[in-house]
């Protein structure tokens, strides 16, 4: 089920927070490799490392790096301080982390009969490219909001995988912070579960918006129920329950090769029409001619359980073109698929209005 390889450490292509991408040279081949410094430690160039290689061997899209598995000769020191939530489980890199809402967090006392987000505004998005657009929508109408976000586990783990959530922080787009629920490790802050992630965005780093995606690496299977975005509809389950007002965002393309994902995807319409049990606000975008009343339709019969609130799009591309992140999504920006990332804009500009109200 591994692919695993031992090579030789070479040049630093790039880094960012938490990870470095780097060559490795096996033998065989020169290969674009990825280490998470915080389980691995930082490779030099010359170290020895051991790598898993089945990523790259699939020739995934995102993630398709081999994987630093190990420095073996220049290991790193032990971790110290507390915490015993253990994230990745039983995998060979589990990894312990603080979890907020552990007896050991300063917050336990704080969340351990919290059960209400006050009418705060959470935007569901499928895919973790929705991130920046949704925040470019959002500060365009509310630049002074305080902005959480949540990385659910239905892709990549490790958030140090993104570069996206990086260029973000450093931008300043992400005030609040981050944070870490199910299986995925490497926010801000680290949960348990959705609900208490939740609740620590805004009890705890004092959000007054959070935005939940998946980690980069959208799986997908090409059937019905197959794909980890139905968890949109599970994030809408939970932000009701506790109080929240959830928004959901739309998935749609103009210019996808694929019929499922065409106009509005099937994710979006199994999602919030199948597994979203309580009622969302969905955003639908104002598109003019025919595209847009093929959006309107296809999303008509959501409103047997949903508030569709049509928004305006009017100033977006210009919102959009000050993201401080290049916009990308399945190899397309806004040029090439406008419609998916206005799709993402006017959720976080409901969310926005929502806030402001």
């Amino acid at each position: 089920m591994i692919r695993w390889r031992e090579g030789v450490a070479g040049q630093v292509r790039r880094s960012w927070d938490g990870a470095v991408e780097l060559d490795v040279d096996t033998g065989e081949a020169v290969l674009p490799a990825l280490a998470y410094v915080d389980l691995v430690g930082r490779p030099e160039p010359g170290d020895r490392v051991l790598l898993n290689t089945t990523a790259h061997h699939l020739g995934l899209g995102t993630g398709g790096f081999a994987l630093v598995v190990a420095v073996p000769d220049r290991l790193p020191a032990d971790p110290t301080g507390p915490g015993h939530l253990v994230k990745a489980r039983y995998t060979p890199l589990q990894t312990t982390v603080l979890g907020v809402d552990e007896p050991d967090s300063p917050a336990h006392d704080l969340l351990a009969d919290a059960d209400d987000l006050a009418g705060m505004p959470v935007v569901v998005a499928d895919l973790h490219s929705a991130l920046p657009a949704v925040l470019a929508g959002l500060y365009d109408a509310a630049p002074e909001a305080s902005v959480a976000y949540l990385m659910t586990d239905g892709a990549a783990l490790p958030l140090a995988l993104s570069r996206t959530v990086a260029g973000l922080a450093r931008a300043g787009w992400l005030p609040a912070g981050t944070v870490t629920v199910g299986q995925a490790f490497g926010g801000d802050v680290e949960a348990a579960t959705v609900h208490t992630g939740l609740l620590a965005a805004r009890l705890v780093l004092g959000a007054d918006v959070v935005v939940v995606t998946q980690g980069p690496g959208n799986l997908g299977t090409g059937t019905r129920w197959g794909f980890t975005g139905v968890a949109v509809g599970e994030v809408v389950n939970a932000v009701a329950a506790l109080g929240g007002r959830p928004v959901g965002a739309l998935r749609l393309s103009e210019a996808d090769p694929r019929v499922r994902h065409q106009v509005v995807s099937h994710h979006s319409l199994t999602a919030y029409g199948r597994v979203a049990l309580a009622a969302a606000d969905l955003a639908v975008p104002d598109l003019p001619g025919d595209f847009g009343d093929q959006v309107r339709a296809l999303v008509e019969p959501l409103r047997a359980r949903h508030r569709l609130v049509r928004t305006p799009v009017g100033g977006l591309d210009a919102a959009l073109a000050r993201s401080p992140v290049a916009l990308s999504s399945m190899g397309r920006g806004p040029a090439q698929d406008r419609a998916y990332f206005a799709g993402c804009a006017v959720a976080g500009r409901h969310a926005a209005r929502l806030l402001l109200d």
